[in-house]
């Protein structure tokens, strides 16, 4: 039976269908025969991280892939900051920031004018270097650097995560103005919070205004970077780690910042991978880093996030090139391991990500399949949103997918069983022993 277990993620991997492709998805335009040779060797089914038609970001989805409950969720600010190192205190809140093109328009409001623009490592230095700590009614705030143009805030004092993003996702749209949360309303921290960051803002928009490094991108014909947008405030849990409620020593191998920090909040370890322009290459270097580290490891996430990125740039065409390089990847990668009796083979997505439209995450179930000695074979032979919804899996939500897998690893809880103290989902739990004389008890 199986002993370990190897989670593909394949982020964004869903989509929807596409008149170019006779109203079939990137994932079923696309050839992918090793994809399809796995999904006929095991089970196969949907997954939602939550409730169907329920958009998500990675770091929501990616928390219920690895168990956690709702109420335990940080936000992403507390994940993206740990990622990047930046130490919390349990009452500080994290918000995530990114530098970008604002103007104000003829009413003295702020507009975001270009959401994504082209800076250099030296001039994103110099931003960040262009915006001091800030303080006001006893709230300090200070900015991080978490990769090129994107930060983190970090706030202390009498804060609340109880308030509004300022960034409206959409070049042409007005920033939205800082606020508490309805039912926040009247909160002290989460006004004071909302008014401290608003404030943040509008310094920092009259330093960026005026920074040398803008006034150099001016005389260069480029758009200066005059402004800050936030969202996602968020703030430390109390989460049992993976291993103490899973009872599975983790490795989580990605390129992102969050992913590294939310491996550090719930007690996984984190190896760091490089992207290149090569997706399926760089995907089967990690599938092969994970095949060494299984002597320290029960369980290793992989993730890829090329469907995703391509999928952002509303080329359904691009997507397919991208989950075609992907399967050409695996391929190379996990044929040593198919014949492996001691791994259980887990392959899905996080979210779908639509390659038309103006959504950014769409909520429709993404494909997934288990491969590994006492799985449930069915007859399904191909790995597509549509194939898979016919498979013995079903569709599984939540924590019900690493429920799953302690299943086929026999570390299945039997409902009612307290061999241990702790409220753990694994068996057998971690327990002292029973001595009979009592003097010998540690």
């Amino acid at each position: 039976m199986p002993e370990k277990c190897l989670l593909i993620l394949l982020d964004g991997l869903g989509d929807r269908s596409h008149a170019q492709f006779d109203d079939r998805t990137p994932l079923q335009a696309a050839r992918t025969p090793f994809l399809d040779r796995l999904a006929a060797l095991g089970g196969t089914g949907l997954y939602h991280a939550t409730r169907f038609g329920q958009a998500l970001p990675s770091e929501n989805a990616h928390f219920a892939i690895f168990g956690g409950a709702r109420d335990e969720f940080p936000g992403r600010g507390p994940l993206e900051a740990l990622g990047a190192g930046v130490d919390l205190g349990p009452q500080d809140v994290a918000v995530l920031s990114h530098f970008a093109h604002v103007v104000p328009d003829e009413h003295n409001r702020l507009v975001l004018k270009r959401d994504k623009a082209k800076v250099g490592p030296d001039e994103c230095r110099s931003l960040f270097d262009a915006l001091p700590p800030f303080e006001q009614d006893g709230i300090r705030i200070t900015h991080h650097p978490a990769g090129g143009l994107f930060g983190v805030l970090r706030l202390t004092g009498p804060v609340s995560p109880h308030i509004t993003d300022s960034n409206p996702m959409v070049d042409g749209r007005r920033i939205p103005a800082v606020l508490p949360l309805r039912d926040y309303a009247h909160d002290p921290a989460a006004l004071g919070t909302a008014n401290a960051l608003r404030a943040f803002l509008i310094d920092a928009f009259h330093r960026l205004k005026t920074a040398p490094v803008n006034l150099e991108r001016i005389a260069r014909g480029l758009a200066p970077i005059t402004g800050l947008v936030t969202q996602r405030a968020g703030r430390l849990t109390d989460c049992p780690s993976f291993r103490d409620r899973y009872g599975l020593r983790g490795l989580s191998i990605a390129s992102g910042t969050m992913y590294a920090g939310l491996a550090r909040f719930t007690g996984m370890d984190f190896h760091r991978a490089g992207d290149t322009d090569d997706p399926g290459r760089d995907l089967a270097e990690r599938v092969k880093l994970a095949r060494k580290r299984f002597a320290d490891y029960d369980f290793i996430h992989v993730h890829t996030k090329a469907p995703d990125q391509a999928a952002h740039t509303k080329d359904p065409m691009a997507k397919v090139r991208a989950i075609e390089s992907l399967d050409r990847g695996l391929a190379s990668a996990l044929e040593p391991l198919e014949n492996d009796p001691s791994l259980l083979l887990v392959v899905t997505a996080d979210h779908s990500t639509p390659s038309s439209g103006p959504l950014i995450h769409s909520g429709e179930p993404v494909p997934l399949m288990i491969v590994g000695d006492g799985v449930r074979r069915d007859p399904v032979g191909s790995f597509d949103e549509i194939s898979v919804a016919g498979g013995c899996l079903g569709c599984m939500r939540g924590p019900e997918l690493l429920l799953t897998i302690l299943n086929h690893l026999d570390k299945a809880r039997l409902a009612g069983i307290h061999d241990s103290p702790d409220p753990v989902e694994y068996w057998p739990g971690d327990h002292p022993p029973f001595i009979l004389d009592p003097d010998q008890e540690p």
